[in-house]
């Protein structure tokens, strides 16, 4: 059994990161349909991005205005372009050289192929 500073009590109501009352109860309907995992990996994701913002709002009042992009792009990178996909998906089968891993390729391939103008 945890006890010690591993039992956290609420939140403080004012803390700058506290869920306004209707996410947390669409987040409680969200747990009557959707695995635990998944909802409660929403409601991180919603924690640790309300800390980058704020974050990052205190580096442009800190003068570091220049760190805030770089922050936010480290912290939340984009995902790779489907370019980017379908040639790691051909490096990858051409590397490993075997029909499962070309046939797993093929579908990002064609995506990225049909993306392209005529």
């Amino acid at each position: 059994m945890l006890s010690g500073p591993f039992l956290l009590g609420p939140m403080e109501p004012h803390h700058p990161i506290t869920p306004p009352p209707e996410l947390v109860e669409q987040w409680v309907r969200m747990l009557e349909y959707l695995p635990d995992k998944q909802v409660f990996s929403e409601v991180a994701r919603w924690g640790a991005d309300q800390e980058l913002e704020l974050s990052i709002e205190l580096l442009k009042a800190d003068g570091y205005k220049a760190l805030a992009s770089p922050l936010r792009a480290a912290r939340r990178p984009k995902p790779p372009s489907l370019k980017a996909q379908a040639l790691a998906a051909l490096d990858d089968a051409v590397m490993r050289g075997d029909c499962i891993t070309i046939s797993d390729a093929v579908p990002t391939i064609r995506r990225a192929l049909e993306a392209l103008n005529d």
